[in-house]
């Protein structure tokens, strides 16, 4: 097994005294796992962060094999883990991302949208300029793994799109999170849905 390709991390754990085992997702070849010898170094532990775009070389003698992987930093998210709510919606995205999907399965459509609320969480100077996108990504999330919603059931923005509200936004983030836990994120995931209600306490206290 060979792949050489664009990723982002979406998750890293530490693997005896100097590696990683590391989560990527990418836009072809879907979630790929694979070791990083020396992950933990000072060089190499500011590319496995989160929300980070890498090309990643996964290389494994068999098909159920761990690969060993090497990654070459393209775009460093680092800074925006430096203010709370970007982290926390950074934190939350790649861990959905991580657990929610299957791995070496192509999801195309995810990739991009993952790589789009990242961006728009970069870009934007507030919140509500990338929480629709984080709405509409989880709603995505569930529509690919066959978990689709009634449109009668969805806020008009996430029906019909364009600018909202926060009364609109956490009325969105309500609906699309009860269907995560529902159908998703089940009770072996309670990790990652400490990672969606700090977001969402935050996006509260931020326009209390």
């Amino acid at each position: 097994m060979h792949l050489r390709a664009e990723a982002l991390i979406l998750a890293v754990r530490q693997h005896g005294e100097h590696g990683s085992i590391v989560r990527a997702l990418t836009a072809e070849d879907g979630l790929q796992a694979g070791y990083v010898r020396g992950g933990r170094s000072r060089r190499i532990r500011p590319i496995l962060q989160p929300a980070n775009l890498v090309l990643g070389e996964w290389r494994a003698r068999t098909e159920e094999q761990l690969a060993g992987l090497t990654v070459e930093l393209i775009t460093s998210r680092a800074p925006l883990f430096a203010e709370p709510l970007p982290a926390a919606a950074l934190e939350w995205v790649t861990a959905l991302t991580a657990t929610a999907l299957p791995e070496a399965q192509p999801y195309p459509r995810l990739y991009g949208s993952l790589d789009g609320v990242i961006g728009a969480i970069e870009a934007a100077p507030a919140a509500r300029g990338w929480a629709v996108a984080l709405a509409r990504f989880e709603l995505l999330v569930l529509a690919e793994l066959g978990y689709g919603m009634e449109l009668d059931v969805l806020p008009d923005v996430l029906r019909t799109g364009g600018e909202a509200g926060w009364r609109d936004i956490l009325a969105a983030l309500k609906v699309t999170g009860e269907a995560l836990e529902a159908d998703i994120l089940t009770d072996r995931r309670t990790d990652t849905l400490a990672a969606r209600a700090r977001l969402v306490e935050r996006l509260k206290r931020a326009v209390a």
